[in-house]
């Protein structure tokens, strides 16, 4: 995708071909800043502290955090250091240790003096198919718009909701949730988007909506509880968002809110689609409320907030009274009965078990 007209990815690999640089996400959308990683423990700041977020995103990090971690020391207990402590720093995002997995099995059959040269061509690789999958989710999607459009008359805007920022912002290009949407405007589609705010950290006021202007797609940023009121007054044609984890019966663990618009949209009959790249399905989990692990995050993320002011510059606010608590839930489970499909790479499925493995196969359980 472009920044200011420049083609942009949200990590590569330094000019001199040591350090890693990203996108600093914290600073969107008021500042554009790139940093550059150069440690594990660079590496794993970024993914705790969210300068990168995104399930893809957090993978292709860690990967790249595995290989800074190996540069000097490539020992089988560097390794496995390296990978404790990335897999530590995001517990819900399922593509942390799918990456992380990868990696360990590509190098651990190495020797030592082989595994730098190797780690760094694999992150490359895995960030490589990142963006291939990315855009395979956004052409199965785009069709998805493309036949709901038609199937509404072809003509008018087309209104979809998205929650949190599923663009390519959470990945390393393209996105899973707003690909669809990038080649549905790309191609002539009148496409509008209602943008949630996405508290508590506004990932949808901030990157969702940054990003769709950057791109030209008219867009609206909405306060989380818009929706259902959208929905009932039929100004709402399809809802579809990412997914962190997703369970092998279809369940979709997604930023906290996600039930929610679920909820709503099966109440009024609206199509609720999840991009879903298949390295975010855990196939070793059934039930995605109970099994999958919540990740509660720092009260200050729903006491404080953070904007620029009419001055032009950026501050930091508390909004709640001193002394009340706050509970910092960052994820939630929508139930495979509230989906109406998944968009993945290989195609447009049921969020059921058998739709699942109807697009892969090679995950059937031998009897």
């Amino acid at each position: 995708m472009k920044v200011n007209g420049t083609p942009t990815r949200t990590i590569w690999l330094a000019s001199d071909g040591r350090g890693v640089e990203i996108i600093d996400q914290t600073r969107l959308p008021h500042d554009f800043v790139t940093l550059r990683l150069d440690t594990l423990e660079d590496a794993e700041r970024a993914i705790r502290d969210m300068l990168v977020r995104g399930a893809p995103l957090i993978g292709a990090t860690a990967a790249y955090g595995m290989a800074l971690a190996l540069r000097d020391d490539a020992s089988d207990g560097r390794l496995a250091l390296a990978y404790e402590r990335l897999h530590a720093t995001r517990p819900t995002a399922i593509n942390l240790r799918w990456a992380l997995d990868e990696m360990r099995a590509w190098l651990a059959p190495l020797a030592a003096s082989a595994r730098p040269a190797a780690a760094y061509a694999r992150a490359a690789a895995i960030a490589d198919e990142d963006v291939a999958i990315n855009h395979a989710i956004g052409t199965n999607g785009h069709g998805v718009i493309a036949d709901l459009w038609r199937r509404r008359g072809g003509t008018g805007v087309f209104n979809i909701l998205t929650h949190c920022n599923a663009g390519w912002l959470a990945t390393v290009d393209w996105g899973t949730a707003l690909a669809p949407i990038y080649m549905a405007h790309d191609a002539g589609i009148p496409v509008h988007v209602w943008v949630d705010e996405t508290r508590p950290r506004n990932q949808g006021a901030s990157l969702t909506a940054w990003e769709l202007g950057q791109h030209g797609v008219p867009h609206t940023v909405i306060p989380d509880n818009t929706g259902g009121h959208l929905m009932q007054h039929g100004m709402v044609d399809m809802c579809i968002v990412g997914t962190d984890r997703t369970t092998r019966l279809g369940d979709v663990c997604n930023k906290i809110g996600t039930y929610l618009k679920a909820l709503a949209a099966k109440d009024n009959g609206v199509p609720f689609y999840v991009g879903l790249p298949s390295p975010t399905i855990d196939w070793t989990v059934s039930d995605g409320v109970r099994e999958i692990p919540i990740e509660q995050r720092d009260a200050t993320e729903v006491t404080q907030m953070t904007g620029r002011t009419a001055q032009g510059s950026l501050a930091t606010v508390t909004i709640t009274p001193p002394g009340s608590p706050a509970a910092n839930y960052a994820f939630d489970v929508t139930p495979a009965r509230l989906v109406t499909g998944l968009i993945t790479e290989r195609g447009v499925c049921p969020a059921t078990p058998q739709g699942l493995l109807a697009l892969f196969p090679e995950k059937e359980t031998p009897r």
